[in-house]
């Protein structure tokens, strides 16, 4: 049913909370939550629904601690706590990504997080605290449409195939530079060896399948010669990154944008140098991919 409360298109699921859908492909508005509160389980049973649904989900208007994200975040699984970036001081789960004239960005390539460990996150929560006067919008993808919209031989041929997720592809030694981090590479390195994925991510839930390489952390594909590999991963990159599968997020501080990682793709852009953006992010420990 339709929404009086908002005055827009916003749409009744239950538990007080409101949906206004953004696109086609993916992403909505939440209304009627406040996550600074302790909520019902009710109530996170029905942003899980709604995030099944729409991929992606908004909140606005939400002034939060560090400790009330982290608490936010573990209502939804157990939280995953980065080796590289730092964690905010009274919550070490929250990664911290600050950017300005002297740290620039270096997330503006579609990516999905950590999938160079062998259960990737499941979900995110990002938090804006500092956002740019311009620029410094975050686009995300429906990887279920990226997958469907291909041709059924194409579907088929990828079915069959896995690739080799590198933590040391995207967190490269001149990265470890710049963060004034070198006495860390070996370790890291050697704690995050390259692992195996499918091409093709199956949901158990529901039986759809999605893309599951991105630019960030996909080395190759295995039982391909490179220039194979390399021709069939520009392909799918291509191909994921098409306008209809997208939505482009023009943030405001004190906004959550909540996302399904399994399933989505996303870009941070980094056109707003030397100007500065904080934000902060939540990450849910998911499962082994199929």
């Amino acid at each position: 049913m339709s929404s009086t409360a908002y005055g827009d298109s916003s749409v009744a699921v239950g538990c007080g909370i409101y949906l206004q859908r953004l696109s086609p492909a993916l992403g909505a508005v939440v209304r009627g939550v406040r996550v600074d509160l302790t909520l019902h389980e009710e109530t996170i049973a029905q942003l899980r629904l709604a995030l099944d649904e729409h991929l992606v989900l908004f909140f606005e208007n939400q002034l939060i601690s560090p400790a009330q994200q982290r608490d936010f975040a573990a209502r939804f699984g157990d939280l995953y706590v980065h080796p590289f970036y730092p964690g905010d001081e009274s919550a070490p789960q929250i990664m911290i990504l600050e950017h300005d004239a002297q740290r620039r960005a270096n997330s503006d390539r579609w990516h999905s997080d950590v999938t160079y460990v062998e259960t990737p996150p499941q979900t995110a929560v990002l938090f804006a605290e500092e956002i740019p006067e311009v620029g410094g919008d975050t686009l995300w993808a429906n990887m279920y449409l990226a997958y469907e919209t291909l041709s059924e031989p194409i579907r088929q041929m990828l079915l069959g195939l896995r690739a080799v997720h590198s933590f040391a592809k995207n967190f490269t030694p001149a990265r470890f530079r710049a963060m004034h981090m070198e006495n860390h590479l070996e370790r890291l390195y050697a704690d995050h060896p390259p692992v195996s994925h499918p091409v093709v991510r199956t949901n158990p839930a529901n039986g759809r399948k999605a893309l599951f390489v991105n630019q960030d952390f996909t080395s190759h594909i295995e039982s391909l010669s490179e220039r194979e590999s390399d021709l069939l991963l520009r392909l799918l990159y291509d191909h994921s990154a098409r306008p209809e599968f997208q939505i482009r997020w023009r943030w405001r501080p004190n906004t959550i944008a909540m996302w399904d990682n399994r399933w989505t793709q996303h870009c941070a852009l980094a056109d707003y140098y030397p100007q500065r953006r904080r934000v902060r992010r939540a990450t849910i420990v998911g499962d082994r991919p199929v």
